[in-house]
């Protein structure tokens, strides 16, 4: 049984891995996102996918449980979509289409992987 407080399952640590969008043009979270997670294990396999919610957050983990498993993984992040939907004032120029952050986890760990953005730049961090 799962003690989410503790994140063990039957005296086992259990990992999860959640993610976020802040939009930095706007000082906003970044709403209406497509986001998508690859394994890298043995070939390059989509284990995960969702859209921001209006808090720029996905509404479950991406992975928990079970399914946190060790390994290198990719998140992609379709901002360019984004910043061409949200009515921000970019015209075409903006930069950035689909941003893609790869990074390796340990399945007994939270990791937080959020993305701060605009239209030209980005940036990351491992949270909790």
């Amino acid at each position: 049984m799962l003690d989410s407080a503790s994140g063990e399952t039957n005296g086992v640590r259990m990992g999860r891995l959640t993610t976020h969008i802040l939009d930095n043009t706007r000082g906003i979270p970044a709403a209406g996102v497509s986001i998508r997670l690859f394994s890298l294990r043995d070939e390059r396999e989509l284990v995960a996918a969702a859209t921001t919610n209006s808090d720029g957050r996905t509404e479950e983990p991406l992975l928990e449980g079970t399914v946190m498993v060790s390994g290198t993984y990719e998140l992609e992040f379709d901002v360019g979509d984004y910043f061409r939907n949200s009515g921000a004032d970019i015209d075409d120029r903006a930069f950035l289409d689909t941003v893609v952050i790869r990074f390796s986890v340990n399945g007994n760990e939270n990791y937080h992987v959020p993305l701060l953005t605009t239209p030209w730049s980005y940036s990351t961090y491992r949270g909790s």
